[in-house]
């Protein structure tokens, strides 16, 4: 088990990371325009030009997620300073049957990590809405836009 000081020097190496122009970028677009309702939606969104940027943000949380599940990171003090992980999990969660389809053990660290948080289904649900909400509201509306 990680010591205090090194699960802290884990996790500031960790936002360092989050500080990639890219990955702020891709993490910016996933919260904020990554809202599929289906699974229709869903694969739209990632077989699209997102799709590198749906595996980094996805990749980044479940490596984290994955330094946590090991014990090299204390789990209390990641989930203090880490509470995006929650809203990442909810934007995904409705599709985790359809991704482990297959073979693959897709985001299973990442789930682990929300579940052992003081979170419920109906937290995630609210949370997955809050999003929507929020990025209908900032969609220009069509009428506001042909009016000439």
């Amino acid at each position: 088990m990680a010591t205090a000081v090194e699960s802290a020097g884990l996790i500031l190496k960790l936002f360092e990371l989050r500080r990639d122009p890219v990955l702020r970028q891709a993490r910016a677009w996933f919260l904020s325009d990554f809202n599929p309702s289906t699974m229709e939606e869903f694969v739209a969104e990632v077989s699209g030009e997102r799709n590198a940027w749906f595996r980094m943000v996805l990749g980044y949380w479940e490596m984290a997620a994955s330094l946590v599940s090991h014990g090299a990171i204390d789990a209390a003090m990641f989930r203090a300073a880490n509470t995006e992980i929650i809203a990442t999990f909810a934007k995904v969660e409705p599709f985790l049957p359809q991704l482990r389809g297959g073979p693959l053990d897709c985001l299973r660290h990442l789930e682990a990590v929300v579940r052992d948080m003081p979170v419920s289904g109906d937290y995630l649900a609210t949370v997955r809405e809050q999003f929507r909400a929020i990025a209908i509201a900032r969609k220009p509306s069509i009428t506001s836009n042909s009016a000439g």
